[in-house]
């Protein structure tokens, strides 16, 4: 300092504050609490756990959607965080349509339910609910389906009063027989509804046709007897494997009745003091909700997240997948961005250029955060929780890596060197 010169006097901060003298220093992640996910951009370890962060008020609901393209590390994602949340003591429910939960099933002591046409296990998806307005409501949506077109205020009724019908002779209701009381409905049913039998045969006769023809051709066997006895659904984790039927032109019809389990099994951990969590991963679910019926009660179940305590996650190659399933201003497609409402949650690995300004518009990213997702490297994602963003470098260990790799067809498999990392970084789809 020159002599005669004036003395600055220094200007006190909190570290808060001195952040931003650098740019590259940032705020903490979400906090020490939850499942290990990674390190974030300022090297920082991420966790994240959403009924925690919900408490927290940092998010608005549980629900998550993760989207991805091949290759960039959103299955991994969603196996590890599973098997991490098991080991919190959360619960699981998936519906596996690439057959590819195998491994961790093994790994946490269970075995997959798979569903094949006259395979012998059959779920009924009428007994999962006691409730007769819950049966109704699914027995509906799957005949507007099975239709494919809405089902008329005669069919409806007729299909209230067929499901009261079969529960009055004190029988858990099955498909088939609903669909034998609607092509010879009984008098006292038809008196309820103001008409003859013969009338009322003629007038829902295009629901029992279609009821008959699921049972008899892309539900045999799966969903159209009694349950199976003997299968563990109360479970820690229960995969539902539909590898099967995954090309059916009915695979959401069958998604939406292994779905209906799970609405069960909320059911019953709502009545208890102290319940689990559970965390509903539903893959490909444009195919349920594509179908309008069928996406209503899907929709219905997703804003039932708080209430029960389930964190739903979709889980998606882009967001082009669930638009498709309606034209633009259509009400699966209204279904489509109600979801994506409805999760507060959502982690974006590498998109397409032709993906970005859809991407940006239903999520509401900035124009930083829109460039940044085409340029996110394998196992990197942007995180949005909330109203709050991290770029995230998700790690696995040596067993997470057996667990959750599905390219191992596509490599020729090379030992491993003497300096090999405990955490691997690399990623399958």
């Amino acid at each position: 300092m020159r002599q005669g010169s004036a003395r600055r006097p220094g200007h006190r901060v909190t570290t808060r504050h001195a952040q931003a003298i650098h740019p590259f220093v940032a705020a903490g992640g979400l906090g020490g609490r939850g499942a290990f996910i990674g390190r974030d951009q300022g090297g920082a370890a991420f966790c994240f756990d959403p009924w925690l962060l919900y408490a927290a008020g940092m998010l608005d609901d549980p629900n998550a959607i993760v989207l991805g393209k091949l290759g960039q590390g959103k299955s991994a994602l969603v196996k590890t965080l599973l098997w991490r949340m098991l080991l919190f003591g959360r619960r699981a429910f998936v519906l596996d349509i690439k057959r590819e939960y195998g491994p961790l099933c093994r790994a946490a002591g269970v075995r997959p339910i798979a569903l094949v046409p006259g395979g012998g296990v059959c779920l009924n998806p009428l007994e999962a609910r006691p409730e007769e307005h819950a049966q109704v409501q699914l027995l509906r949506a799957i005949a507007t389906t099975a239709i494919g077109d809405g089902v008329d205020q005669a069919e409806a009724a007729a299909l209230r009063e067929a499901l009261r019908t079969v529960r009055a002779c004190d029988r858990v209701p099955t498909l088939p027989q609903i669909a034998a009381v609607l092509f010879a409905p009984p008098a006292e049913m038809a008196a309820r509804l103001q008409t003859s039998p013969e009338q009322l045969a003629v007038d829902v006769r295009r629901a029992a046709l279609a009821l008959q023809d699921l049972c008899e051709g892309p539900l045999r066997g799966m969903f159209d007897g009694p349950t199976t006895p003997g299968l563990d659904l109360d479970a820690q984790l229960v995969v539902i494997d539909l590898h099967a039927v995954r090309d059916s032109p009915a695979v959401g019809i069958l998604m939406a009745c292994a779905t209906a389990w799970m609405s069960a099994l909320l059911a019953r951990m709502a009545e208890r003091p102290g319940r689990e969590r559970l965390i509903n991963v539903a893959d490909e679910s444009w195919k349920i909700i594509q179908h309008t019926g069928l996406g209503e009660w899907f929709q219905s179940n997703f804003k039932l997240a708080r209430q029960f305590g389930v964190m739903n996650l979709v889980v998606l190659h882009k967001l082009g997948d669930l638009q498709a399933a309606g034209d633009a201003g259509s009400r699966a497609a209204r279904i489509a961005e109600g979801l994506i409402a409805d999760a507060s949650t959502r982690v974006i690995y590498h998109q397409d250029e032709s993906q970005v300004e859809l991407t940006r518009r239903l999520l509401g990213l900035s124009s930083t955060e829109a460039r940044l997702i085409t340029r996110l490297a394998a196992g990197q994602a942007l995180w949005r929780v909330g109203d709050r963003s991290f770029v995230v470098q998700h790690y696995r260990s040596r067993l997470e890596a057996r667990l959750t790799d599905t390219d191992t067809g596509m490599r020729i498999e090379l030992p491993a060197g003497p300096g090999a990392a405990a955490a691997d970084p690399s990623f399958g789809r």
